[in-house]
């Protein structure tokens, strides 16, 4: 539970061609409420800021997740994840991962050189730097899924059909995979929502039941945020649901 608990941190805070196209702007803020069964197990926001890197206008990315209550005493959780991308191709110059989780902690900021295709992470916590090569247009760990929300292929996909994109994580460098299932309609806080489906390829073991276990709604509308995220375990499920918003970018398409 406790390794399911900090994916679905991870993962919403984590989400899904020009500053005109995209599906999100500055001042968009999410908060999400993560449960196991009716235990609240913690929360995780969201953030788009505007910053300057390098004299050049980027988006800022932040990401927030933490335990709360009963989960909090067995495995506290407090990790911040942060991303500086380009305003037009969402690529990644640099990102922060500042993580605790249980006290297995983590401090370190990638440099990312897009033009020799290099990142440079630094570790604080072992002060070390390290330099690797990466493929053109690979993501971080948060800048991922706002990239994917812009991807013109998620208007035209077909049941069955993937979006992949090399992710940088953990000092390597992997293919992340995201299955589109179909469409439906799912009751929210916020009225009856119509979504996407989708289902992030994710390795099975003994935490999770197989590797389609997890799967994402994300609103079939001008925004594609994410709803909802459930992600079915040895012993039962976990989930976590948008619980508040603010600063979208277009109108939320709800069902009359």
């Amino acid at each position: 539970m406790k390794k399911a608990i900090l994916f679905l941190l991870l993962l919403t805070t984590l989400s899904f061609n020009s500053q005109d196209d995209s599906v999100f702007g500055s001042g968009e803020w999410f908060k999400f409420r993560i449960h196991y069964g009716f235990v609240n197990a913690g929360y995780a926001t969201l953030e788009v800021k505007d910053a300057i890197i390098n004299n050049e206008k980027v988006f800022h990315l932040i990401g927030r997740g933490y335990t709360t209550g009963l989960s909090r005493f067995f495995f506290k959780v407090e990790d911040l994840y942060e991303s500086y991308i380009d305003r037009e191709t969402f690529v990644p110059y640099q990102f922060v991962r500042k993580i605790d989780e249980g006290g297995y902690t983590k401090n370190q900021e990638g440099f990312v050189n897009v033009t020799t295709n290099r990142i440079v992470v630094k570790d604080y916590k072992h002060k070390t730097e390290k330099t690797f090569t990466i493929p053109k247009n690979t993501q971080d760990i948060l800048s991922a899924f706002y990239y994917l929300r812009n991807s013109p292929i998620i208007d035209k996909i077909k049941p069955g059909e993937s979006i992949s994109i090399d992710l940088f994580f953990d000092d390597e460098t992997t293919k992340f995979k995201l299955k589109f299932i179909g469409r439906d309609n799912i009751k929210t806080k916020f009225g009856t929502v119509p979504t996407m489906i989708f289902k992030p390829l994710v390795q099975s073991g003994r935490v999770f039941k197989e590797q389609e276990s997890v799967t994402v709604w994300i609103s079939d509308d001008g925004n594609r945020i994410p709803l909802r995220i459930q992600a079915s375990l040895a012993v039962g499920s976990i989930k976590a649901d948008l619980d508040a918003y603010k600063g979208l970018k277009n109108p939320f398409k709800q069902k009359q």
